[in-house]
Order: C-alpha cells, then structure tokens, then sequence
C-alpha cells in the first residue's frame, strides 16, 4: 500500500508539473509594451517590419475555353475565389473572319480556393530584406462588395495570408480601418455605403455608419481573434482607423471602434493608431486614455527622434515605444506624373537613424504591388477640383519591385542597414522573377460601345430620371455609366458645361432618328479642369441625342473631400 501509494503520489507531481509547464508555455507567448519598450515572451522586442498588402500581390489569371452553340469561346479572370454559379459574361469568339463578341453568354464557373501564387513568393523577399513583422490593410470594399455579401476567398483569404506569414516566420501588424487610406479606391469604404439616404457622415459618430462597421467587424474579427498572437497566431497589434488625426477629432467615434475591437479581440491585444509625427495629428488622432497605443509616421529624412519625443507626450507613460508605423521608403504616383522614385542611399541612411537606436520602424512599402481591376484611389490638392488618380501601378519605388525584383540598390542597402543594426543573419538574396518576351502584340478594333450599346445593356438596369443620378445609386460602383438626354438643336451651336463632372466625360452625339451605331464625337470635359464644351447644331429633322460617358477613375482616399460620389 505504502508503495502504491508513493506510485500515485509521483503520477500526480508529474501530471502536475506537466500542467504547469503548459500553462506557463501559454503565458509566456505575450506581446506587449512597457518601460518604452516593446516586449515579446519576456524579452525586449524590436520591430523591423514591412507593408505587404496581400490584396495587391498579383493573383493567378487563368485563361478558359467554353464551346458555346460549336463555336470555341474565351474568357479569362482572377482567382478571386468565385463560387460555383452561374455568371452572364462578355465573351468573344474565334472565327475565321477575327475575334466577335458574344454578349449576354451563360458560363459556368467552379469554385476556386488556390491562394494567389506570389504571395509566398513576395513574404520570402520581405524575409530576406531582414525584416521580421509584416503590415497590410485590411480594406472593407473588398470583403464586402455588396452589402453583407461577404468575400473571403483567393486573393481575399485574410485568414490563409496571416497563416502563411506565420509559416515563414513573421508577425503580422493588421490595419483593420475602417478607413485605410492606402491610395485604395474610397479608403476602403465600399462604395454602396455613398448610395445610402440620409447620406452617411464617415469617419465619424454617425449612428447608421457606426451600425454598418460593427456589422463589417462583426464579421472580420471572428476571423482574427483565433490568429492573435497570444491565442497562438501572428497578429501581434491591431490599428484602430488611419491618420484620423490629419482628417477630425471625434473622440466618441474612435472609443466606439476600440470599445468594438476590445468586445472581439479581447484587453491583452495592443490597439494602436497611426498619426503623422505633429502636435496637431497626435492630439486629434490618440486615444491614451483607451491604452491605445500611439505610433507616428513622418517624411523620411526628418529627424526621428524629436517626433518619437513628442510621440512620448500621447501615450501612457512607460507605454511609448518608439516607432514609425510608415517609413517611405518611396512615393505614390497620380496619373500624368513620372515614376516617384527616391534615393536609396539617404532611404537607408534615415533607417539607419531609427534602427541603430533601438527604434522601430516599418516599411511603407517594402512591397507597393498592383492595384488591381478598378481599385485605385485618388487624391485631391486645396479644393475638391483639384483631382489626381492614383495609376494601376503601386510600385511605390519600394525595394521589392511591383514584379518582385530585387536586384537594386535601394533593397541591397535597406538589407546591409537591417543587418548592421539588428544583427539579424543576412539570408540569401532572392533570384529575380523569370520573365517572358511575348513579343509584339497588335490590336485590331472589333467593334465600337454604340455598335453593341443594345446587345450589353440590361433593361432592367436602365433608369429613367428627370436629374442626372449618380453611379452607387444604381448599383453601377465602378467603370463607365452612360447618360443619354434629348434636344431640339435650334441654335447654329450650344454650350454645354458639366460644372462638377466625376470625373471624365466623353461627349456623343446623333440625330434622334439615327442608328445608335454611329454618333458624333464631341469631346471630352475632365473633373481637373471643368471646361466647356461647344456642341455643333446637326441640322436634325428633329430632335438631337446627346450621350455622356462618364468615367470613374478612382474615389478619393484621403482628405475632405472623400464623399466621392460618381456621376
């Protein structure tokens, strides 16, 4: 019995070191920030991190051939993750006499999960630069294209790009918005919320906009919270709003978003804001009181720490870690201007400032990537005129090129200052993307908008109205919609003038009586410079047609102005 029970004894220590082990195991995987200092498992923690957006990272295209009544059609799409449905498309055909449309054809697509095939590819770059955390948005227009129709799939699988961070060995920072900013089409509002009636006051305490994030959120951090660092994934900080600083100071509307962040994510999770690095942004943008913790950004070449000084004043004390959640390592581009570039010596030398003093900072961007389909911001100068669309391209001159290269200076020196600073090993350098030659590419005009203006317009997508309506009141968020308007021509010309176009106007005309098919062009009246345009008399029997095409080439993303409503 003695024995027996000696026997149990030791079973019972052992189960009880065992569970001890484990739970301290558990405890010990912690993020947090105290004595100024960011700290990970009990050890102080240096952050070199990196912005790549996996919804900026080129997607798998894939080409189809469908046999449609005998004749071989093709059409091609990203991998977005499209379910299994039923979709009308504008397809084009091969015969012998070119390439034809066929509109209004029915296909069938399968359902698709392949993640997009670069994002591994575009991490192990980022990991090989030296950096050890990776940041990206979370834009809400992608996930939530139409209201609550959710996407999660392909190039939008937050959850498979957190976990894939995680498998390479990196942490995640995650600027889950609302607003991001981002040169990214509306911030990364989704359009439909411009289509609601009263119009809704973004980026503040509005009670039907606050309803729609904490649905949006609702959705989102169900998601997260399992990918936390503390529950085991990467996610170390979550970013409250972007910058709100530089756009309002309605503190009730930040304390709903981190009470809504809390309610998910849990009290252990470090919140954090991001405001450029003067009194002005800091003081509107910082919420210390919520233990949210306050991270700066500034123009590369500034000196840092007097801006990581004044950081100090807007965060708890012992809570202010010094770090530039955007260090530029390059610059965005608005159509009509030259590539953005910047030095990579004095890129590097200003890094250098930050990390060789025990700093922190991320790189915006150390990837740029694509903006994709029609998803391209815009910016606006002193008035809401003053209009400039960001390009496709977002290569932002970042040291991982927009194609995944890295053979250039700026990489090669960010990657020598990382390694000087930090210690960290210095991994291979990745071999440059294969690239292919396809040669010359001819195009042919097939057939013009007014020869097919019947055959791809939908009825019951028509509408009628005595005032011009605009884009999202229709459903129509992105691309081109056409207005159409009749009038007696009685004058030998006339003027017409589109004060506040959104945002390019080409100008058509024809004869009531005409075919559709072949209308005069008239020109064309752009957002950046509301001229007028002169309209010739036709000498029609009757009335005259006018057609606007109107293009949307991008929402505002930042500023004042960013109730950006197409039309």
């Amino acid at each position: 019995m003695a024995s027996g029970g000696a026997f149990r004894n030791l079973r019972l220590a052992v189960l009880c070191l065992a569970l001890t082990s484990s739970v301290g195991g558990e405890a010990s995987r912690r993020f947090w920030i105290e004595n100024d200092t960011f700290m990970k498992d009990g050890a102080p923690f240096q952050i070199v991190g990196g912005d790549v957006h996996y919804f900026r990272i080129v997607p798998e295209v894939r080409f189809f051939l469908f046999f449609l009544a005998g004749v071989p059609a093709f059409f091609f799409f990203g991998t977005a993750g499209v379910p299994a449905l039923l979709l009308r498309s504008s397809c084009v055909t091969v015969s012998e006499t070119g390439v034809e449309p066929i509109c209004n054809c029915w296909i069938l697509l399968q359902e698709f999960h392949q993640l997009p095939q670069y994002w591994k590819d575009r991490l192990l770059r980022a990991k090989a630069l030296g950096l050890n955390t990776i940041q990206t948005y979370v834009p809400w227009n992608l996930h939530e294209p139409e209201p609550q129709s959710w996407e999660f799939n392909g190039f939008a699988d937050l959850e498979s790009y957190l976990r894939l961070a995680q498998e390479l060995g990196m942490l995640v920072m995650l600027r889950v918005g609302p607003y991001i900013c981002g040169e990214w089409d509306l911030g990364g509002f989704p359009p439909w919320l411009l289509a609601i009636e009263p119009a809704l006051k973004l980026r503040s305490s509005d009670s039907t906009y606050l309803s729609l994030v904490g649905r949006w959120w609702g959705v989102l951090f169900p998601k997260v919270a399992p990918l936390l660092y503390s529950n085991g994934g990467p996610v170390i900080m979550v970013q409250i709003e972007n910058e709100f600083g530089s756009f309002g100071d309605d503190k009730n509307y930040l304390h709903y978003l981190v009470q809504l962040a809390r309610r998910y994510l849990g009290d252990d999770i470090v919140l954090y804001t991001t405001d450029g690095g003067a009194m002005g942004n800091l003081k509107n943008g910082s919420i210390s009181q919520d233990d949210v913790f306050a991270a700066v950004d500034f123009e590369t070449g500034s000196n840092p720490w007097p801006i990581f000084r004044l950081q100090k004043k807007y965060n708890l004390p012992g809570k202010s870690a010094p770090l530039s959640s955007e260090f530029y390592t390059g610059w965005l581009t608005h159509w009509g201007e030259s590539m953005a570039t910047t030095d990579a010596t004095s890129t590097a030398k200003s890094l250098k400032t930050i990390l060789c003093r025990n700093g922190s900072a991320v790189l915006y961007m150390a990837h740029g990537g694509t903006n994709f389909g029609f998803y391209s911001g815009a910016n606006t100068g002193q008035d809401e005129s003053d209009y400039k669309p960001d390009l496709t391209s977002y290569d932002y001159d970042a040291p991982i090129k927009e194609h995944g290269d890295v053979h250039n200076s700026k990489y090669k020196a960010l990657r020598r200052v990382i390694h000087e600073c930090i210690g960290s090993p210095l991994h291979p350098l990745p071999s440059d993307i294969e690239k292919a030659n396809y040669g010359l590419v001819k195009l042919q005009k097939v057939t013009s908008l007014f020869d097919i203006i019947a055959n791809i317009s939908d009825p019951l997508r028509c509408a009628v109205s005595e005032h011009p309506l605009y884009m999202e009141q229709i459903g129509q968020m992105f691309g081109f919609l056409l207005y159409m308007s009749e009038y007696q021509g009685k004058l030998p010309s006339s003027i017409l003038s589109i004060p506040k176009v959104h945002d390019r106007a080409q100008v058509f005309l024809s004869c009531s009586t005409d075919s559709v098919r072949n209308p005069r062009y008239v020109g064309v009246i752009e957002r950046w410079s509301s001229k007028t345009l002169e309209i010739p008399n036709l000498g029609c029997s009757a009335n005259t047609s006018l057609y606007i095409l109107v293009e949307n080439m991008g929402r505002i993303n930042y500023g004042a102005y960013i109730f950006d409503r197409k039309f």
